[in-house]
């Protein structure tokens, strides 16, 4: 019945009966639209052979290259592999390390200057050995960076400054020559990576602006300082002296062992109204999915949502390094991006503003300069993680991941924008208001609504984004109070379409957040609408009756004989208090479809361990809706 019900509405049409006396001026629908028709796909997470760990682990492609390769390209992997996108994608943002931005190019070209240091010859020895001898550099330079006990030498400006200027300004020229407002953007970032301990605190910082003010000022890099205050006081002294603008992304928080929502300054100090006010300022992003996993919520924190498990497998053993204390389930409540906006609605409580008020976007974080993250087309994180018929088993083996297996690594996850143009400024703005979302690898369509009269008829309208901004606010936004004073609970407006090289849709949710009475923090998934809803109900645990699964393991495919195209619908919330603060966001689930892990099996002809998943559920998650009395 939905489906049908979709495609009656996708048919209808939007001009007015009457079409013999409407004036001239006012004759296309479409005139004069200011709001966004068109979500953008793309990386705000991508490494190159200038990042030192992407060089040291054998990545050999160049900014160049990546973008090549994003745009639609046909290129040469790092190990001799041909590939290519399925698509091209709409943006990229190349983040590489501040950190020896380049610097590690030199010291395998056995530059002079780094010579001196024995470590450094080491690393320059094992890097042209490659194989196990590259991956133990690689952990003895992310450890040593966690532990600040890198070689003064790549350390001191006089020696690694003029390096990563010129490398920094030869990425920002090949930025501007890829970059095509209105077909293909290139939008500048770099990633400050702060990893105090091994916790991962790494922020991607974005640019609105093009190389005439990205190279006013050099990146500030964590080996200045690991506090994210800092970084938040160079990005406001870069507007200040260029007028540019700036914002920052904390990548996903499960590596940070309790660190990335935490109460505290970095120093250990109670945060403070201002603090709050900084952060909201220059962090309004957070990366829900990543190839690290998925930082959404965890079983122990959720026991309730079905869909807490994905993408975590292998990433609650503990940080980057494995070298500090392990991750307990008291961390993960300042470290899960759900629990994350709970401890927002608290301190904006005692604050009188939220810190954690950030959107949802997704990012790869890849290491090998491919955004290659489809389950049938994955490249792999680093170059080690590259097809090989070997590559799902335990890394250890060359030396890197000590207690991960390849197979916890996920293909994920696009960055969706909805923006007015498919320009850095566009892109840019939409992130800044947060009218983003996130995906776990495919390119589904949400929209998401938030408002007080939203009635059935807006679900089935052909376009719903009409009503949705007409008569509330979008995914990222704050919903006002009703006008009429009442007690009337809101309601919302999604509506999702399928990625038609994906699975069809299985249901969308909204998850709410809010403070009770008493001030703790609760949470409730609500299935909203779902596929095949003649065939399925919710029982009496509250649950919805699964959707089936149609995936031939042994062949890794699957049918579309379940679930469907699309799904829409006007939800009302049936617990709402005008009284208590409170967020919502969406969440989409696809029909069950095969894993990266299953098409490898079938590629190599190989069977993997039954811990391994060969079947999963792709999603998207949008930004949230808060509401405060």
């Amino acid at each position: 019945m939905v489906r049908l019900l979709l495609r009656c509405a996708l048919a209808l049409p939007v001009f007015a009966l009457a079409a013999e006396t409407q004036p001239l001026d006012t004759f296309s629908p479409y005139a004069g639209r200011g709001y966004p028709t068109q979500v953008y796909f793309g990386d705000t997470h991508h490494h190159t052979s200038n990042s030192g760990d992407a060089f040291m682990n054998g990545d050999r492609l160049t900014p160049d290259q990546a973008y090549r390769f994003a745009r639609g390209e046909e290129v040469v992997s790092s190990t001799g592999v041909p590939v290519r996108l399925s698509r091209p994608m709409d943006f990229l943002v190349i983040s590489d390390h501040a950190e020896g931005l380049g610097v590690i190019t030199e010291v395998y070209n056995g530059n002079p200057l780094f010579m001196q240091d024995a470590t450094l010859q080491r690393w320059s020895k094992a890097m042209k050995q490659g194989g196990k001898a590259a991956a133990d550099a690689v952990n003895e330079l992310v450890s040593a960076q966690a532990q600040g006990t890198l070689p003064s030498v790549i350390q001191d400006p006089a020696t690694v400054g003029p390096v990563m200027k010129s490398v920094w300004q030869s990425y920002t020229s090949t930025a501007e020559s890829f970059n095509e407002p209105g077909r293909f953007t290139a939008m500048i970032g770099y990633e400050w990576t702060s990893v105090p301990g091994g916790n991962n605190l790494h922020r991607n910082v974005l640019f609105r602006d093009g190389k005439d003010r990205a190279d006013q000022m050099l990146p500030f890099s964590a080996w200045q300082s690991e506090d994210p205050e800092a970084l938040w006081a160079w990005m406001a002294k870069y507007e200040e002296s260029t007028g540019g603008s700036l914002l920052a992304i904390p990548h996903n928080g499960n590596l940070s062992n309790g660190r990335m929502f935490e109460v505290e300054t970095f120093d250990g100090q109670p945060i403070t109204a201002d603090y709050a006010q900084r952060r909201q300022r220059w962090e309004p992003l957070q990366e829900m999915m990543q190839t690290k996993g998925s930082s959404e919520t965890h079983p122990t924190l959720s026991p309730n949502d079905e869909f807490a498990d994905f993408g975590i497998a292998g990433w609650e053993y503990g940080n980057l390094t494995l070298e500090d204390s392990l991750e307990t389930p008291e961390m993960r409540h300042t470290m899960y991006l759900r629990d994350g906006l709970q401890r927002g609605l608290e301190q904006e409580r005692a604050l009188g503003t939220n810190p954690f008020k950030f959107g949802f976007i997704g990012g790869t974080d890849v290491h090998n300069s491919l955004t290659s993250i489809e389950e049938d087309n994955f490249m792999g994180k680093h170059v080690i993680h590259e097809p090989r018929p070997e590559r799902w088993e335990h890394v250890s083996k060359e030396g890197f991941g000590k207690t991960r297996y390849t197979w916890h690594y996920t293909a994920a996850g696009y960055a969706a924008v909805w923006a007015v143009e498919n320009t850095r400024e566009g892109l840019w703005d939409a992130m800044r208001r947060k009218e983003v979302y996130a995906t776990s690898g495919s390119r589904i369509t949400v929209r998401f609504f938030a408002g007080w009269d939203f009635d059935a008829q807006d679900a089935m309208a052909r376009d719903v984004a009409a009503a949705g901004y007409a008569g509330g606010v979008p995914m990222g936004g704050d919903l006002k109070g009703s006008e009429r004073g009442d007690s009337a609970a809101p309601s919302f407006l999604v509506s999702a379409l399928k990625d038609p090289m994906f699975g069809n849709l299985d249901r969308i949710q909204v998850v709410k957040g809010w403070l009770d009475d008493s001030g703790q923090a609760q949470e409730k998934v609500y299935d909203v609408v779902w596929a095949d809803a003649d065939e399925r109900t919710i029982g009496k645990d509250g649950k919805l009756s699964p959707v089936g699964n149609t995936v031939d393991v042994r062949r890794a495919t699957w049918t579309d004989s379940i679930g469907e195209p699309g799904l829409s619908t006007v939800w009302t919330d049936p617990d709402f208090d005008p009284s208590e603060p409170a967020f919502y966001y969406a969440r989409v689930i696809e029909i069950p479809t095969p894993t990266w892990m299953a098409y490898d099996q079938l590629r190599y002809g190989i069977k993997m361990s039954k811990d391994v998943p060969m079947v999963h559920q792709e999603r998207a998650w949008t930004s949230p809706v808060w509401y405060t009395p």
